[in-house]
């Protein structure tokens, strides 16, 4: 994993006014449960993003509570209603207080 974790978020091209759009969204993190042990026997610190929040014209249209069972990079699909352009903001919150943001321009066809 990088020192910070990284956000990709995917949307379709081709979008116009009241598509239902597919909104595919992946950060590498190591999601660590807090359950495993390392090779010395210590417990791992439990590490994991907790919540996604999404946005679009400040309107949360997605949200999201992560549990410690959520895979190392979790990847997280959904779908919204696109009735103009705008941004889609993205922001995961880890354990630690750290904030990762991403977002991506909605343009209509």
């Amino acid at each position: 994993m990088a020192d910070s974790p990284t956000p990709k978020v995917r949307i379709p091209s081709g979008i116009r006014p009241g598509d239902v759009i597919a909104v595919k969204t992946l950060i590498s993190h190591p999601m660590e449960s807090g359950q495993r042990k390392d090779a010395a026997g210590k417990a791992i610190p439990r590490r994991i993003v907790n919540a996604l929040r999404v946005t679009f014209h400040g309107r949360e249209v997605f949200s999201a509570a992560l549990e410690p069972a959520i895979a190392a990079n979790p990847y997280v699909a959904f779908h919204v209603r696109v009735d103009g352009p705008g941004t889609l903001e993205f922001t995961w919150t880890d354990d630690d207080g750290s904030v990762y943001r991403a977002s991506e321009t909605v343009a209509l066809a």
